[in-house]
């Protein structure tokens, strides 16, 4: 089944994913600790569950928890339930894990392929949208809705960076504070407003007047932003693997900007100029819209890189936005909050039917099911040359 008249990738396109090989530098402080605990878990899995489906799985777990935070605090000002906060680190947790072992199930299995890479990412765009948000609430950052957009645009547009040096070097990078560790923080603020209550972050820090806990994650986030940007921009500056230093693509370094810039500064800009108050009134909603936003374009960037191609500026996901600023522009004609949740639905819709095609495609190129494993695995691993042994060494995350 395809939603779009025409198919997204080329033949070209798809015959250079079909050549792509993931490449990926680790130096997580935690990655190391954790390696025994994932190769336990994945040991546990049966070998018929295929590795995007243990993707998915903690997907819908993490979305779930963080909506039932959101259905109790739609505003981020409201104290949310302590069960709620502690189902989100619990929900976390079990994202992570999964995330971490689908890589190792592939192998295990002889499945792996560059969709189970996309897949992955296109997962990852996706959830921290929702991680951001919830860490948000736990904390009740809506009194401070500045702030809560900065917190949560950070997080997207560290992603966004992160595949951009990728799209640059063609290698994807993770420093000593990456991810993971990014992760198991936002869990243990979940794990301390479960213990002492979303009010413990207002408490001011002994011998500092004035300084309350919660701004302790605000300087957290400006440090480790500003140092992972440098370290991806230093990569992205000094230049490419392609002809004259350009992306894998061939195209300029800097391209990659625009069309994310299409995201943030209209965001920003319907924000500060909305009379009825739409984000400060509905933040939850409106992250929620625009992050929906940011992982499609995400995405492409991601889809751009493993088949070398030029990413386009303009994306139909922008149509949201649009709905948002052509309101205002014309005096709200109707009430924002309903043009809110029409901008929300049309770029969720939008999402899926990209996400939905693009692995559709690459499953009809590559002659593979999206989430079953149609042979078996060790039928299928003789057929790749791969040992039972050679099956069940420690790998790295990805596909």
């Amino acid at each position: 089944m395809h939603f779009y008249k025409e198919k997204i990738l080329s033949s070209g396109q798809l015959k250079r994913l079909s050549e792509h090989k993931y490449s990926c530098t680790n130096a997580s402080l935690l990655d190391a600790y954790l390696q025994p605990w994932w190769e336990w878990l994945v040991s546990k899995v049966p070998l018929w569950l295929a590795p995007n489906l243990i993707t998915v799985v903690g997907l819908i777990i993490n979305i779930a928890t963080t909506l039932i935070l959101v259905y109790y605090s739609p505003d981020a000002k409201a104290e949310a339930p302590r069960w709620a906060c502690f189902l989100c680190a619990l929900g976390l947790f079990i994202y992570q894990s999964l995330d971490s072992i689908d890589g190792k199930q592939a192998r295990r299995t002889g499945t792996s392929s560059p969709l189970g890479e996309l897949f992955d990412h296109g997962c990852d765009s996706v959830s921290t949208v929702f991680v951001a948000l919830s860490a948000c609430i736990a904390v009740q950052l809506g009194y401070y809705p500045t702030w809560m957009f900065f917190q949560c645009f950070c997080a997207m547009t560290l992603f966004y960076c992160a595949h951009w040096q990728s799209y640059v070097s063609g290698s994807l990078k993770f420093g000593k504070i990456d991810v993971t560790e990014a992760q198991f923080t936002i869990m243990g603020i979940h794990l301390i407003s479960a213990i002492f209550g979303p009010e413990v972050w207002r408490t001011e820090m002994p011998y500092i007047n004035g300084l309350q806990f919660k701004y302790l994650i605000g300087g957290m986030t400006a440090v480790c932003a500003l140092t992972s940007l440098y370290s991806m921009f230093s990569v992205i500056f000094t230049g490419g693997v392609g002809k004259n230093g350009s992306t894998v693509a061939g195209t300029s370094v800097l391209s990659p900007i625009i069309p994310f810039s299409l995201v943030v500064v209209p965001a920003f800009i319907i924000y500060r100029k909305s009379a009825e108050n739409v984000y400060e009134t509905h933040p939850a909603l409106y992250i929620l819209a625009f992050g929906m936003v940011a992982a499609k374009v995400t995405n492409r960037l991601v889809v751009a890189h493993m088949t070398k191609n030029e990413m386009e500026y303009l994306d139909t996901a922008l149509i949201g936005p649009c709905m948002l600023f052509l309101n205002q522009y014309f005096n709200f004609f109707i009430k924002e909050y309903y043009v809110l949740w029409l901008c929300f639905i049309w770029v969720t819709f939008d999402f899926f039917r990209y996400c939905s095609q693009v692995c559709l495609e690459i499953c009809d190129h590559l002659k593979i099911m999206l989430f079953r494993i149609p042979y078996s695995t060790d039928n299928l691993s003789e057929k790749n040359g791969t040992s039972r042994t050679q099956r069940q060494r420690p790998s790295k995350k990805h596909h």
